[in-house]
């Protein structure tokens, strides 16, 4: 069983997975600021995407995921410093 990372609603740092799907594009890098609102991953469901936003401004600190992973919802994708 692996036990996967769940985002703090609470924490605007931490950028979890809107809904369950596969990571369809990654659109920065760690290193990269961000704004908040931001288009920062793409997860797609059931041939539709759905966009994640940053909820802060920042700077991408860690990335958790790779295109082409499965992902749960609420799952911790990205952490902004």
């Amino acid at each position: 069983i692996v036990k996967v990372a769940m985002a703090d609603p609470e924490n605007k740092s931490e950028i979890g997975a809107s809904i369950p799907g596969a990571v369809a594009a990654i659109n920065v890098k760690v290193g990269d600021v961000v704004e908040e609102g931001q288009t920062v991953i793409t997860i797609e469901a059931m041939k539709m995407e759905t966009a994640t936003s940053a909820r802060m401004a920042g700077t991408v600190k860690e990335i958790l995921v790779a295109e082409g992973d499965t992902v749960k919802g609420g799952q911790l994708l990205m952490r902004i410093e």
